[in-house]
């Protein structure tokens, strides 16, 4: 389960140094493979292999001649990348994929249970914004009725 949002620094070549507390466990439940890809939203997304194949799989079943679900295949399948760890523990992003979500020096690794989304920090930012403005109503979202923290 990976949760947590960290602020971590792309290198000169364009490595992101996975922090050692989430290392082991995505190591573990992605067999050595990672699966790098485009959101829609404007981020990356991070999943371990085994994790992507059932999306991966659930997106292509769509029919292609939806405009939005051919749509999604571009977007999710098209900017699929098979990527490892190095050595170091650190993930290369493809300057392609950093350019679809605006990466520079500063980005944050967000935890999202099963995945991690990977934001600008520009980007990350905005969506905090406007996460806790839509949060900020009495109406609590659909499925949060009775939750309390």
């Amino acid at each position: 389960m990976f949760e947590g949002a960290t602020q971590l620094s792309l290198d000169a070549k364009g490595r992101l140094a996975i922090p050692a507390r989430h290392r082991e466990a995505l190591l573990a439940a992605a067999e050595g493979m990672l699966v790098l890809t485009a959101n829609p939203q404007g981020c990356l997304l991070l999943y371990p292999q085994p994790a992507w194949q059932p999306i991966r799989d659930k997106i292509l079943k769509a029919p292609s001649f939806d405009a939005r679900a051919a749509a999604l295949k571009r977007i999710l399948v098209g900017n699929a990348r098979t990527e490892e760890l190095d050595s170091a523990g650190r993930l290369l992003v493809a300057p392609e994929l950093r350019d679809i979500a605006k990466l520079e020096k500063s980005v944050w690794l967000v935890g999202m249970g099963s995945h991690f989304e990977i934001w600008s920090d520009a980007g990350w930012k905005s969506q905090y914004a406007v996460a806790s403005d839509a949060l900020a109503s009495d109406v609590p979202p659909p499925g949060f009725e009775d939750f309390s923290l």
